[in-house]
């Protein structure tokens, strides 16, 4: 399956390439919303997020090979293509229901306001579900993996990599701002057919500590990233994620997860991107030096190693006040992340930072109410 062509729409996805029931943006209380994937129904604002159904069809022809082979013979990774000109954002509710968190509602705005031309799609839980059962209709291991999935947390984790790998474009958490236009956040001098992810660093920490904040020393944020269809990151975690969900599955694992960081979140999304530059390296460095986090500690302008541009710390995380993290008027600050809600409690800040309260092995994921 080919990532979605563009449909000459605004602000919308085209039915025929995603799912029916997208639509033409609405406006409601003065902001431009976007309609979900499925149509809204009244008792799903009283719903909780329970775990989703099981597949009831799978539609298109199913190809053999390992999982990996299959997801890139469904989403061929083309370099010299352009990013897609598309947002996507999930919370539980669609924007146009009463449940919808008004404190969400500027943060939306701000994507389509430095965003004219982009499509913008904000899907509820329920339109996430049948979104994914329809791009992964020929892979249905993916979506068997993703219905299994105990905790909306996971589930929010997957959808990401899983709506990037398909279609491309940009994913950001629906509690951050845009403070720029993608266009602005590599700069024009690199050339954009030379790179297909884009990533920004969440955490530096140097206090001898680090691990009781974060789960590594040098941790990629994934509550905003940018991506081409296909690309090989993609594609090795969506795998990795579905392989291990389903082997839980199988060994009677799956409901008393507690390793999110590991299994779904900015852990495993940050070593598979150093396993793509290891892996890559081997070809195109002599010296096969292992590529690590030292070569992104201290980061104060973006670096482009193989295809994958790395935003320093002050881009996806401005304002935070440590970790060399600039002001949000940065000329280098490109989405704020407001932290709006967490799955995880919060800690005391450390000694060698008391100016700031993270959360438990640093991952901040989608609000949960």
């Amino acid at each position: 399956m080919r990532a979605a062509q563009s449909c000459g729409l605004r602000r919308s996805m085209c039915s025929s390439d995603v799912a029916p029931g997208f639509g033409d943006s609405v406006h409601e209380n003065g902001f431009p919303l976007h309609q979900s994937a499925v149509p809204h129904r009244k008792e799903d604002e009283g719903n909780a997020r329970s775990r989703p159904p099981g597949p009831d069809s799978l539609e298109g022809p199913i190809h053999t090979g390992s999982l990996s082979e299959q997801l890139e013979h469904e989403f061929p990774y083309r370099p010299q293509s352009d990013f897609p000109a598309q947002i996507w954002q999930t919370w539980k509710y669609a924007p146009e229901s009463k449940a919808f968190r008004f404190a969400f509602r500027a943060p939306t705005v701000s994507w389509t306001t430095h965003h004219p031309n982009f499509a913008h799609t904000v899907l509820s839980d329920d339109a996430a579900l049948s979104l994914t059962r329809k791009l992964y209709g020929s892979v249905p291991a993916v979506f068997d993996a993703y219905a299994a999935l105990p905790l909306p947390v996971l589930r929010a984790d997957f959808f990401r990599y899983l709506v990037l790998l398909a279609q491309g474009g940009i994913y950001s958490d629906i509690d951050t701002t845009a403070l720029r236009p993608a266009t602005e956040w590599v700069p024009a001098r690199v050339p954009r057919a030379s790179y297909g992810l884009v990533v920004g660093i969440e955490a530096d920490p140097d206090g001898d500590d680090w691990q009781r904040w974060f789960a590594r020393r040098v941790q990629f944020c994934q509550w905003t990233i940018q991506a081409k269809a296909g690309h090989p990151v993609l594609r090795a975690i969506v795998a990795n994620i579905t392989e291990e969900t389903l082997r839980r599955k199988r060994e009677g694992q799956l409901d008393d997860v507690r390793d999110i960081l590991e299994f779904t979140g900015p852990a495993l999304w940050t070593d598979t991107i150093f396993a793509f530059f290891d892996e890559q390296s081997n070809g195109h460095n002599t010296h096969n030096e292992n590529i690590t986090w030292t070569h992104f500690t201290k980061l104060t302008a973006p670096k482009q190693v193989r295809d994958v541009v790395v935003l320093p710390i002050t881009s996806f995380s401005p304002g935070i006040g440590w970790m060399g993290s600039g002001p949000d008027n940065d000329p280098m600050a490109c989405v704020k992340h407001t932290f709006a809600g967490s799955w995880k409690p919060k800690l005391k800040a450390p000694a060698w930072n008391a100016g700031w309260t993270p959360t438990v092995g640093g991952q901040e994921s989608q609000p949960k109410d």
